[in-house]
């Protein structure tokens, strides 16, 4: 007996996308602003991502990772860059080997790599990664809405 069966890990629902669209979208606005509350965008940007995909039904090990980090750096606000590192290296990894978005899976390891390397700008490095996955995020969606556009009677 023979049977297969598929998973779909690239779908995600149109209203997770929007949402996480605008998220790291203003993440990274609200970062390049105010560098000085980085502690406290940076946490707040991975709770609220942590939370969004508990919402959206993503498994349970995936979305206790930013929340875990959001933790800990706002309880210790002095590990940013290592908190954040490790987050983009797990993201990396899981681009790379889950979602097989290649290109975007290496330039976040990258960014992790940077940010361990020069603690000292963080917020730019944090800020660069949000705005590079939003505007990608944005782009997608724009794209997919050209390629099925909704017919009116």
């Amino acid at each position: 007996m023979h049977s297969t069966f598929e998973v779909n890990v690239q779908y995600r629902a149109k209203e997770r996308r929007i949402l996480n669209t605008i998220l790291a979208i203003a993440t990274g606005i609200l970062t390049l602003i105010y560098p000085d509350f980085l502690y406290l965008i940076a946490a707040g940007y991975l709770i609220a991502l942590g939370i969004m995909m508990l919402v959206f039904k993503m498994p349970a090990i995936i979305a206790a990772f930013p929340l875990t980090a959001g933790l800990l750096i706002f309880i210790f606000p002095d590990l940013i860059p290592y908190t954040f590192a490790a987050f983009l290296g797990f993201f990396g990894v899981i681009l790379l080997l889950a979602f097989q978005f290649a290109v975007f899976g290496f330039l976040t390891l990258i960014l992790a790599v940077l940010i361990i390397m020069n603690p000292d700008s963080v917020a730019y490095f944090i800020a660069a990664f949000v705005l590079l996955y939003g505007i990608a995020d944005l782009i997608k969606l724009f794209r997919e809405r050209g390629a099925n556009p909704r017919v009116v009677n």
